[in-house]
């Protein structure tokens, strides 16, 4: 997530680099071949192709419209992960135990760490590599990429759960392909066990069930969006369209200023380069926003809020030494 008032104008210009260069080929090689070798019947009319322009436009703002809805239910399922932590961590303190002996804050503080572990393997998981990402395939998402660290790309998960799970617990995780799902598996089971030793009443224990649920929904969720993509129809259709027009316009300007004067030619170049550029950004905008849990610069910044939520929970349990919240890397938040 960027984190600073807008992208600069060098940001924009290094992310398109790869567009402008396009952008100023096709629009210098038909002046060229118009003005200097005078074939002018590679002049095209500009009706039609306003025509594929706005075709274009409808569909590259449809797509931008749902990728944005994409990126918006994400963060608003890890907006309702923060709330369901919190009452998590409020219920444990609360409801776990009728005192507070040396005994229950460690069963208390096993809970903590385990949903702060459930949170690590999420965010592992949603920042796995999907066939349809680009972040880190396209070059121009990867040379933007260094300027920020994504930590579930730097490390292993292993190394990540260590300081919540028990050894044996963590073996056992680690076995399984979904990680995430077998941890709140297992504060089901805790829960069961405590109120079987009666440290929790019946009535908690099925409110905190019920918590539990919700977090599997919570959970779900992210995963769909995760492993099902924008239709790759729609992004397809939209690509071609814009491609197709970028190509068109540099043709179809070069009568239109012809008319205007023959030296005026000339003013294609960086007229026809603009509006294929704006088109191209608009593209990549929607390609980048589609997958908000890949790793971009602009996707849902899921490892700052679960250290949020690690700090809020640790704190609860009036642990003295909590994590620092993460902190922007080139006004960058993973």
């Amino acid at each position: 997530m960027h984190a600073g008032q807008r992208y600069t104008f060098k940001e924009i210009f290094v992310w398109t680099i790869s567009d402008v260069k396009l952008m100023a080929i096709l629009s210098i090689v038909p002046v060229v071949i118009f003005e200097l070798f005078n074939w002018r019947w590679i002049a095209l009319p500009w009706i039609p192709i306003a025509m594929v322009g706005t075709a274009t436009a409808f569909i590259v703002g449809f797509r931008n419209t749902q990728t944005y809805s994409r990126l918006w239910e994400a963060r608003q399922i890890y907006g309702s992960i923060i709330n369901s932590s919190r009452s998590w961590g409020m219920m444990v303190k609360d409801f776990v135990g009728a005192h507070s002996s040396e005994e229950i804050q460690k069963i208390r503080l096993e809970l903590i760490k385990r949903h702060i572990a459930w949170l690590t393997a999420l965010r592992f998981q949603l920042r796995e590599q999907r066939t349809w990402e680009t972040s880190r395939t396209k070059p121009s998402n990867k040379k933007y990429g260094q300027r920020f660290v994504i930590d579930e790309w730097s490390r292993s998960l292993e190394s990540a759960l260590t300081p919540y799970l028990s050894p044996e617990e963590l073996k056992y995780v680690l076995s399984k392909s979904n990680k995430a799902t077998q941890l709140i598996g297992r504060q089901s089971l805790q829960l069961k066990q405590l109120k079987a030793q009666g440290l929790i009443e019946p009535l908690t224990y099925v409110e905190m069930e019920k918590l539990l649920v919700d977090l599997y929904d919570h959970q779900g969720r992210c995963e769909r969006i995760k492993n099902f993509p924008y239709p790759r129809q729609f992004a397809t259709i939209s690509q071609m369209l814009t491609r197709l027009f970028v190509f068109m316009v540099p043709f179809g300007v070069l009568n239109e200023f012809q008319r205007a004067g023959n030296w005026l030619i000339w003013l294609s170049i960086p007229f026809s380069g603009v509006v294929g550029w704006v088109f191209l950004t608009l593209e990549r905008i929607g390609e980048n926003t589609e997958n908000p849990f890949e790793g971009g610069a602009n996707d849902v910044p899921v490892t700052a809020i679960s250290r949020t939520i690690e700090i809020d929970l640790l704190e609860m349990m009036d642990i003295p030494e909590v994590p620092k919240p993460m902190q922007p890397v080139n006004l960058i938040l993973s």
